[in-house]
């Protein structure tokens, strides 16, 4: 579960990033956030890893009081967090398979769980054609695909994505968006982070506007074709 009370932050540059935001994402919920640049996205996700601290309310994220968490322990917090990136950031000297699998070394997990999980993992985005290929051998939706491989492969309790359709085509857009569902189909909690209205509108579902800091509106809005 995501929670924001009353949270609010001000950068040393008096701008006013978040402003008195409360907000409930729970457990197994889809949820689009939605806003043009500079609307307070960014300073949203950042708070939710904990890379910065608000200068007011309380936030919790997975269990995690973040009031109470210390820096040096908000590698805990993020194990259970799956990060999809626009821009991919794929490893090019690894194929897609040791993408995968990157994650599961870097936290020491036992090479048999490696084995079997990172293929499983892969398979599920629809990769296992491609596991020795290399990002550079990959189009961009299949670049998109491994870094969701990569999100999905710790089994997180969230997956954040950042503008994950910003650098696709529309129709592969919409392939990522349908296997974002698909994997909350499967009880994981999905925050797709996004500028791109025409597509929140196409799928529908739980739609978070922010603006100027603030969020404007927080409601279902119905699949339009």
């Amino acid at each position: 579960m995501v929670e924001l009370r009353n949270v609010s932050v001000t950068y040393s540059n008096g701008v006013d990033a978040l402003h008195d935001v409360t907000l409930k994402i729970n457990d197994g919920e889809f949820a689009f956030v939605v806003g043009k640049s500079g609307a307070g996205k960014s300073t949203l996700i950042k708070l939710l890893l904990k890379e910065i601290s608000p200068n007011s309310g309380k936030i919790t994220v997975n269990g995690f009081d973040l009031e109470k968490l210390k820096k040096s322990k908000a590698h805990k917090l993020r194990r259970t967090i799956g990060f999809v990136f626009q821009d991919f950031k794929l490893i090019n000297t690894m194929n897609v398979y040791d993408n995968v699998a990157f994650v599961l070394r870097s936290i020491d997990a036992p090479l048999k769980y490696i084995r079997n999980r990172v293929p499983y993992v892969i398979s599920l985005v629809g990769l296992k054609d491609r596991v020795r290929s290399y990002p550079t051998e990959l189009s961009g939706g299949e670049q998109q695909r491994v870094a969701l491989a990569r999100a999905l492969v710790n089994d997180p309790q969230l997956i954040i994505a950042d503008e994950p359709t910003g650098n696709l085509d529309p129709n592969t857009s919409i392939e990522i968006i349908e296997l974002l569902k698909a994997i909350n189909n499967c009880g994981t909690t999905v925050m797709m982070v996004t500028h791109e209205h025409e597509l929140v509108r196409r799928f529908g579902g739980r739609t978070i506007n922010i603006e100027n800091g603030r969020i404007t509106f927080d409601d279902y809005i119905g699949y339009t074709e």
